[in-house]
């Protein structure tokens, strides 16, 4: 008598959360439709006419994108896209409350929709074609280069509000490369120290407790300090060029683990904006804001003012949307720069707060990401698209608060700006790449013939 045993080995992968993404999107378009319906009934007593319009759109992009990492990303972070949404969608019901003030222009909330899609375009056509983030470290070099005519590029076009940030281009409009300079210039940053970080880690001697990098060493960062404070100079673009040599420099201490990096970093980049700020016209212009917010020009307060009264009037919990009086900062500006002043009007201390912890969720999300990435390379680029991140978040919110000066630069989905919003979905989408990588479970060992042929002659 024989009896035969059969037994199947199965591999139970890590839950790819992908129910989980469903359920916070669903919540990160019923907020936005939300608080679109209390921004009209609050400007013009009845529930805005296109708000049916606005939440189907909403949702119909948000469940696209839902789908597509469903199927090109299944083991991707949960929450990147709910919280991406999110930022979007507030984004334009705070720009169509402000469309709202006749004297703040024309209208820019349909705009800014089209550049919310096609951001979420580029988002899935990222998704679907980089199978790979290691395959971007093949193009460490070229993406030096692309990133570098990116930043030349508003060289060659004139000045808008006093800095040379924008390039146009016929059928699209304005566009800021430095957005998109921004992740081009990470991946550069991540396929170069990848290779170069043992030797950047040596250090030649210690000085009071910190090491000195070797004078060859010194070379990049000396080499990336000069080109910021040549973007700074010729375009007078303050927020890039921080950006810029931040991103660097938070990249280099990560993969060389020498606090010595950090120290020469921040003492060069102290030099070089004293040197700037006393001598560049626009840069001084701003820093003078920043010192002397009440200062009179032509009969009334800095617009760094007026976003002080904005912040100062809010209070804990905000006058409501569409209640506010931000208006009087006056122009494009309230609706770029200086939006998050409408939020700490309108929605209050605890708006702003609920605010930047999105952000900061956002971003803890991101070093999660580089923290479970199994290569150097992915590891690296995560750090410096969160840090990026990160770095844009402060320069904006410390200039709105007036922490620091102005710089020009828009807070990441939420503030109107058609290349802020399509390069930052493509960050996003980088980032839920690494992440899928990072995530997925190994696959199981090929079962052994020899395993196999010993078992069934046990069983016999």
């Amino acid at each position: 008598m024989s009896a035969s045993n059969t037994t199947t080995i199965t591999s139970i992968g890590a839950p790819n959360r992908r129910n989980t993404e469903l359920a916070m999107l669903v919540f990160a378009v019923a907020i936005p439709v939300f608080a679109f319906a209390n921004a009209g009934l609050a400007k013009h007593g009845t529930v805005p006419a296109g708000l049916a319009e606005y939440g189907l759109g909403m949702g119909l992009l948000a469940g696209i994108a839902h789908l597509i990492v469903r199927k090109f990303a299944p083991y991707s972070d949960p929450l990147m896209l709910p919280i991406a949404t999110l930022l979007n969608g507030l984004g334009l019901v705070l720009i169509w409350r402000l469309d709202q003030e006749p004297v703040l222009g024309k209208a820019m909330a349909p705009g800014q929709l089209e550049w919310s899609t096609m951001g979420i375009v580029l988002f899935v056509v990222v998704l679907i074609f980089l199978k790979d983030h290691r395959i971007l470290q093949r193009y460490t070099y070229i993406s030096m280069v692309l990133a570098l005519c990116l930043l030349i590029a508003p060289v060659f076009f004139p000045p808008v509000y006093g800095a040379r940030i924008w390039i146009t281009l016929p059928g699209l409009g304005s566009l800021q490369p430095g957005e998109f300079a921004k992740i081009i210039i990470a991946i550069f940053f991540a396929g170069y120290l990848m290779v170069k970080r043992d030797a950047l880690a040596l250090a030649s001697r210690r000085f009071m407790g910190l090491y000195l990098p070797r004078g060859r060493d010194l070379g990049p960062i000396l080499v990336i300090w000069a080109l910021s404070l040549l973007i700074l100079v010729f375009e007078t673009d303050l927020g890039t060029s921080l950006l810029f040599f931040g991103l660097f420099v938070i990249m280099l201490y990560v993969a060389t683990e020498r606090t010595s990096w950090i120290v020469f970093g921040l003492l060069l980049s102290a030099a070089g904006a004293v040197a700037v700020g006393s001598t560049e016209a626009h840069v001084k212009v701003r820093v003078q804001d920043w010192l002397h917010p009440l200062a009179l020009q032509n009969g009334g307060v800095t617009e760094t003012a007026q976003s002080r009264y904005a912040f100062g009037s809010g209070g804990l919990f905000g006058s409501g949307l569409g209640e506010g009086y931000s208006r009087l900062i006056g122009g494009i500006a309230s609706k770029s720069d200086y939006i998050l002043a409408t939020v700490g009007e309108e929605l209050g201390l605890a708006g702003v707060m609920a605010i930047l912890l999105l952000y900061g969720l956002l971003i803890e999300r991101g070093l999660r990401t580089a923290l479970a990435a199994r290569d150097p390379f992915g590891k690296l680029l995560a750090v410096g698209l969160s840090g990026g991140l990160a770095l844009q978040v402060f320069v904006v919110a410390g200039g709105v608060t007036g922490l620091i000066p102005l710089t020009g630069m828009t807070m990441p989905f939420l503030a109107q700006g058609g290349s802020s919003v399509i390069a930052n979905w493509a960050l996003v989408a980088i980032l839920l790449r690494i992440s899928d990588t990072a995530r997925r479970p190994a696959p199981s060992p090929a079962p052994s013939p020899d395993a196999e042929a010993t078992q069934v002659v046990r069983s016999q």
